[in-house]
């Protein structure tokens, strides 16, 4: 008899979680018996619920909003590109305890570039937010070779604060009430407004400038951003779904060793999405 592995997404809230699906095909497509589930968490009960989770067998986790912080200081080792975004996306159990890792910068990049054509070498970019997915986007933005990086919050501080963590100098921050001088090709929301009903503050000038407007959640917690940026005439305007599975394959990768075909589980999502 093959191996079952347990594999779960903790997160609050967690029920709208594509995860499970998105594995289930990637199981299925490399003929692996996976468990994968949701466990709502609230950020005081994560670590008894991931100390539960191991005790019951996991073998691996993702992790989502509002946990991924905390998911990094629960592990006993993280990657480096895990710790210079401060936050970990994947857990990998072994018998020491949770290895931490975070794909989320790998599953940006990979969507831009094969489903958006967007190279970011050379791109002048806007980065609304400053939290976790912000910072995990901006080091994998900049490392890739982009020649601007303008991140805007409501709180200035967090966005200066993020801006020092970058130490880079094509980081800057401003306050998400200011008007940033553009024109930028990419626009990406990293902000949590949507999951509010809210699109973060942003001047219909500075979107209309956009080649592609970006939003890192999908479903409706991407729907107040994007309306917002098609009004402005946003040439192009994407939720982050093919993002989703991009960092969900980087993490099947680590604990499967195996490379998922992403094109066919993107396409059933976004046909059933539409």
């Amino acid at each position: 008899m093959s191996e079952r592995f347990l594999h779960a997404v903790f997160g609050q809230p967690v029920a709208h979680s594509l995860s499970p699906r998105i594995h289930a095909a990637f199981a299925a497509q490399a003929g692996i018996d996976l468990d994968y589930r949701r466990i709502e968490a609230a950020p005081e009960a994560f670590a008894d619920a991931l100390a539960a989770f191991a005790g019951a067998g996991g073998h691996g986790a993702n992790v989502t909003l509002p946990l991924k912080e905390r998911a990094a200081a629960l592990c006993i080792a993280i990657t480096p590109r895990a710790q210079r975004a401060g936050s970990v996306n994947t857990l990998t159990r072994d018998p020491r305890g949770w290895v931490g890792d975070t794909t989320d910068g790998i599953g940006l990049l990979t969507d831009l570039a094969m489903r958006h054509g967007l190279q970011p070498a050379g791109l002048h970019v806007l980065m609304l937010g400053a939290g976790g997915a912000a910072r995990a986007a901006a080091f994998a933005l900049l490392d890739a070779g982009i020649d601007r990086l303008v991140i805007a919050n409501r709180t200035p501080a967090r966005a200066q604060q993020l801006a020092a963590a970058l130490a880079d100098p094509r980081a800057t921050a401003v306050a998400a009430d200011a008007a940033p001088v553009g024109p930028f090709d990419l626009i990406v929301n990293a902000s949590a407004a949507g999951h509010h009903g809210a699109a973060p503050p942003v001047a219909h000038e500075i979107l209309r400038s956009a080649r592609l407007a970006y939003d890192l959640s999908y479903g409706a917690a991407a729907a107040p951003f994007l309306a917002l940026a098609k009004s402005a005439g946003a040439a192009r305007t994407v939720d982050g779904l093919g993002m989703l599975v991009e960092q969900a394959a980087a993490s099947f990768a680590i604990w499967h060793g195996h490379a998922p075909d992403t094109a066919p589980v993107y396409a059933a999502l976004r046909a059933q999405a539409r």
